[in-house]
């Protein structure tokens, strides 16, 4: 599959993602440019920042839902995969796997970051032109001059009026959907009600300095509660509007919904830090982890013996299930210590203690790794036993070198696989 085979696959999987300003060829055309950009990201002849500058390319095309990238990330991960590494063995396909998961996760966070720019402009556009007719109708004693009801009635962002003393004079529609409320109860609601004690100590304060003249503006993020029991989050920005001597005659506030975007960041987050295959931390979460451990610390290195023979025999999906019982096992094992399982690629797993209260407690949890793999795993008909080699490290602080205290639990690792021989993994059909 070429570049534009890719392009084409890509557009297909984002139908219906967005009400498109582009015809097809020319999103074709642009998935062909950001597809060849991410093929040198995961071949490594582009740094991994082109992956973010790419995601950034679709959000300027208006492709803004979750969806969008959700989907990107499956074409990324294995389409583009496919057409870099059209069989799917060896140590090649494997690594460009592994690292197209990486780009991925750069592209997530790249449109994420791109998103929310994309509404921070449009926001501060909208902020912009309700100030501009607000001051005019101020300065004519009007605010239902035409200008300004206008601007205020027809935009997509929440728009709400707010007196000195903080009562909402008027909302827009947009504004009273956001909130779950209607427009003809808006009125005469205080702020505090609207924007929810979490934020009210804060908000007050912004508020005084907007009348005080200390400000020309303020903005927070704040959760409100809807009267049907959801959670709506909104970026709110307020500015005061002044008259010709300088007094605050009344304060407009735009607001925008950013609950679907912060959810697309969570899931990003955690697809960013968590390992695709198992679920399990990845790497970055784990050294993330590490770093802020209390300690004293254990560490346990695992290796599985063998593996290779069931990618080799049975094929990765059967070796990809094999994984996922040995991560869900791994985690269950360590559950009365609260150990952190993560997974750091390929049959590699790791585990942090946090507190351990010594060499005696890591050798116990050793022990308790080894025999929550005893038992053979069942997989599309075949019964497989695996082995792991384990080695443990205890250390009384965070080590300043992480990758000192890898260094450390590989080599112990591998001492103990030399000492009690190659211990294969095993398979046969049930």
């Amino acid at each position: 599959m070429g570049s534009h085979e890719l392009a084409m696959r890509w557009a297909e999987a984002l139908d219906g993602a967005v009400a498109p300003t582009l015809t097809r060829s020319q999103i074709e055309d642009m998935l062909a440019g950001v597809g060849a950009a991410l093929q040198a990201v995961v071949l490594g002849t582009a740094e991994l920042t082109v992956a973010r500058e790419a995601a950034s390319v679709l959000v300027a095309a208006n492709y803004r839902d979750a969806v969008a990238v959700s989907r990107s990330v499956v074409v990324i991960c294995h389409d583009l995969v496919a057409d870099l590494c059209p069989t799917p063995v060896g140590p090649d396909y494997e690594r460009i796997r592994d690292r197209a998961v990486v780009v991925a996760a750069e592209f997530a966070a790249g449109f994420t970051a791109a998103l929310r720019t994309a509404a921070l402009a449009e926001q501060e556009a909208t902020l912009v032109a309700t100030l501009a007719a607000a001051q005019e109708a101020e300065a004519k004693r009007q605010l239902s001059e035409a200008r300004f009801a206008a601007v205020f009635a027809g935009a997509s962002v929440g728009i709400g009026t707010i007196d000195v003393t903080g009562r909402v004079l008027d909302a827009n529609v947009a504004m009273a959907d956001m909130l779950g409320l209607s427009v003809d109860v808006m009125p005469g609601r205080t702020v505090d009600a609207l924007l929810g004690p979490a934020n009210i100590g804060r908000a007050f304060a912004e508020l005084q300095r907007l009348l005080n003249g200390e400000a020309d503006r303020f903005r927070l993020e704040t959760d409100h509660l809807r009267p049907d029991g959801t959670v709506t989050t909104i970026d709110l920005s307020m500015s005061a509007v002044r008259d010709s001597a300088g007094q605050v005659r009344f304060l407009i506030g735009v607001a925008v919904d950013i609950t679907e975007r912060k959810q697309l960041a969570d899931r990003l987050w955690h697809d960013a830090n968590h390992d695709s295959l198992t679920g399990l931390p990845n790497r970055t979460l784990f050294f993330d982890r590490l770093a802020n451990a209390s300690p004293p610390i254990g560490v346990c290195y695992l290796d599985l013996d063998g593996f290779k023979e069931i990618n080799d025999v049975w094929g990765h999906t059967v070796g990809d299930k094999v994984l996922r019982v040995v991560g869900q096992r791994l985690s269950a094992a360590v559950e009365p210590v609260d150990g952190l399982v993560a997974r750091l690629g390929g049959d590699e797993f790791i585990v942090l203690i946090e507190k351990c209260t010594g060499a005696g407690t890591l050798a116990e949890v050793s022990g308790w790794l080894s025999r929550a793999l005893v038992a053979p795993i069942e997989v599309e008909g075949h019964l497989v036993t695996v082995a792991a080699s384990i080695g443990t490290v205890f250390l009384d602080d965070v080590p300043a070198a992480p990758d000192q205290l890898m260094h450390a639990a590989d080599t112990a690792m591998y001492r103990n696989k030399a000492a009690q021989g190659m211990r294969e993994s095993r398979f046969r059909h049930r």
